[in-house]
C-alpha cells in the first residue's frame, strides 16, 4: 500500500462530487483547504453534470504539511492512487520524471497568455494545466485608512507612535505608497495594546509557522531589503544586511504586540481568520484570499472595505514572490485517457471562469478576464502586479528548491519566537543552503 493510500483510507475523503466512488474512473489529487480547493471542487462539478460516467472524476486531498515530500514519494512509487496530481511552478524538475507531458488543446491559448502557460513547462515540455497564479497583495482596511489619511487627531498620534517605536515622526501615507517603515508604523498605530483609540486589537496578522509556504509570503520583505538566496557565482548571500532587516521587522512587530501571540502558529487560514473577523488593519497574504474575504456572506466585519496593493518598497524596489500551481497527467495513472479529457476541458474559458468565480486565482487572457472582473477585481491586479512586481531567488527552482524554504522557516521561526538568536538561526540556514544547492 502506498503512502498516499495509507493516509488516505477513508470513504469521506475519497469522496467524489456528489457520486458513488464507483462510478467516477479519474482521481485527481489537488490542493487542500482554501480557495484553491473550493475552485476545483466547482469545474469538477460542472465537469460531472455533463461528463460520461466512465469520464466522471473525484477529488482527494490530504494535508498541506509535507505536501510535496508525501506527493513526490507516490509518484516515484509508481502510485496509481491519483490520476491527476497538483504541481507547481517551484517543484516541476522534481516531479517531471514521472509526469506524463501533456499536448495543450486549442483552446488554452484562448484561456492563457504564453507567460503563464510557461509556469507549468520544464525543459521544453507542457506538465500541467494553470490553474491559479499565487503572488502576495498587502490588504488592509480601506475604510479605517481613510480616516487615517483625513484625520487630524489620528494623524498626530500616528507620529507619536512612530517616533516612540521607529524613531522618526512619520506622517501616514497612502498604502500603495507605503515603505515596509510606513507599514510597520501603521501596523503599530493600528494595535490596540499600544493605541487605545485603535478600532482593531491589531495592526497586522505575521504568518510565522514553521512551514515553507509562509517563506514565500516574508520574501518579498527580503527581496525588496536587496535580498536573494545567492549571488551570480552561487555563494549563498542570506546572512546579508538585507535578511536581518526583513527578520528583525517582523520580529519587532511580534515583539510589541501589532501581531496575534499565537502568530508562530498561522498560516494562511489562521491569518485569513484574523483579518476576515476585523482583528487587523493590515495582513501580507496571497491574493487569493482576496475572494472569501470580500465575500459579505463569509466575512460580513470587512466584505467591502478591503484595499489591496502591491507589497511595500524598499531599498531594492517593490516585488512579490510569484509561481504558477497547476494539475497534470500522473505517468502511471491507468486512466490517462479520461484524465486527458478532464485536463483538456481545464483549459477552456469555460472552466476557469467557474474556477475563478468559485474562488481560484487562474490568471486569465485579457477577454476571458473580462466576464468575471465584476466579481473578480482582484484578477486584474493578479497580472499587473506580475508583471511589474513578480520576481524569484536565485536558485528559487533548484531541484531542492522545497527543502530551502524548509529550511528557512524552521530556522527563521525559531528565532522569531525566541528559541534562537539572529546569528545562531542564519548561520544554521547559510550552512544548509551550501549543502542543499551546491552544483
Amino acid at each position: 500500500m502506498t503512502r498516499l493510500k495509507s493516509m488516505l483510507m477513508g470513504a469521506a475523503v475519497f469522496a467524489a462530487m456528489g457520486l458513488p466512488m464507483a462510478q467516477a474512473e479519474v482521481t485527481v489529487l489537488g490542493w487542500p483547504g482554501g480557495p484553491e480547493e473550493a475552485g476545483l471542487r466547482k469545474v469538477a462539478e460542472a465537469y460531472n453534470a455533463k461528463a460520461a460516467e466512465a469520464d466522471k472524476v473525484k477529488l482527494i486531498f490530504f494535508n498541506r504539511d509535507g505536501f510535496f515530500d508525501k506527493l513526490a514519494a507516490d509518484l516515484a512509487a509508481g502510485s496509481t492512487d491519483f490520476d491527476v496530481n497538483l504541481l507547481a511552478t517551484y517543484a516541476l524538475g522534481r516531479y517531471a520524471p514521472f509526469m506524463e507531458p501533456l499536448t495543450l488543446p486549442a483552446s488554452a491559448k484562448d484561456t492563457f497568455s504564453d507567460k503563464v502557460l510557461a509556469t507549468m513547462q520544464y525543459d521544453g515540455k507542457q506538465y500541467g494545466i494553470p490553474t491559479d497564479l499565487s503572488l502576495h497583495f498587502m490588504y488592509y482596511r480601506s475604510d479605517l485608512m481613510e480616516k487615517l489619511l483625513s484625520d487630524a487627531e489620528w494623524k498626530k498620534s500616528y507620529g507619536e507612535i512612530s517616533q516612540k517605536y521607529l524613531g522618526k515622526t512619520m506622517e501616514p501615507k497612502d498604502p500603495d505608497s507605503w515603505t515596509w517603515e510606513d507599514w510597520m508604523a501603521t501596523a503599530l498605530f493600528f494595535t490596540k495594546s499600544i493605541n487605545k483609540e485603535s478600532p482593531t486589537r491589531y495592526g497586522a496578522v505575521l504568518q510565522m509557522k514553521n512551514l515553507l509556504f509562509n517563506m514565500m509570503v516574508w520574501h518579498s520583505a527580503a527581496k525588496a531589503q536587496g535580498g536573494d538566496w545567492m549571488d551570480a557565482s552561487g555563494t549563498i548571500t542570506v546572512d546579508s544586511p538585507a535578511y536581518r532587516t526583513a527578520l528583525e521587522n517582523y520580529k519587532k512587530l511580534y515583539d510589541e504586540g501589532a501581531s496575534p501571540k499565537d502568530s508562530t502558529t498561522y498560516e494562511f487560514a489562521e491569518a485569513n481568520a484574523a483579518f476576515g473577523a476585523g482583528q487587523a488593519a493590515t495582513m501580507l497574504q496571497w491574493n487569493a484570499a482576496f475572494a472569501d474575504l470580500d465575500n459579505k456572506e463569509k466575512t460580513p466585519a470587512v466584505a467591502g472595505k478591503i484595499g489591496t496593493v502591491a507589497p511595500p518598497t524598499g531599498p531594492a524596489g517593490r516585488f512579490t514572490h510569484i509561481h504558477g500551481l497547476g494539475l497534470g497527467l500522473n505517468k502511471a495513472s491507468t486512466h490517462k485517457e479520461e484524465a486527458k479529457k478532464f485536463l483538456d476541458w481545464l483549459a477552456t474559458p469555460e472552466a476557469m471562469t467557474i474556477y475563478a468565480l468559485g474562488g481560484g486565482s487562474p490568471a486569465l487572457t485579457e477577454t476571458v478576464v473580462a466576464g468575471v472582473v465584476k466579481e473578480r477585481p482582484d484578477l486584474k491586479k493578479l497580472g499587473e502586479f506580475a508583471g511589474s512586481y513578480g520576481f524569484v531567488m536565485n536558485g528559487g527552482t533548484a531541484a531542492k528548491a522545497l527543502q530551502v524554504y524548509e529550511l528557512q522557516a524552521n530556522e527563521f521561526t525559531a528565532y522569531w519566537s525566541g528559541e534562537k538568536s539572529l546569528d545562531e538561526a542564519l548561520a544554521a540556514t547559510k550552512a544548509g543552503m551550501t549543502e542543499l544547492l551546491k552544483p
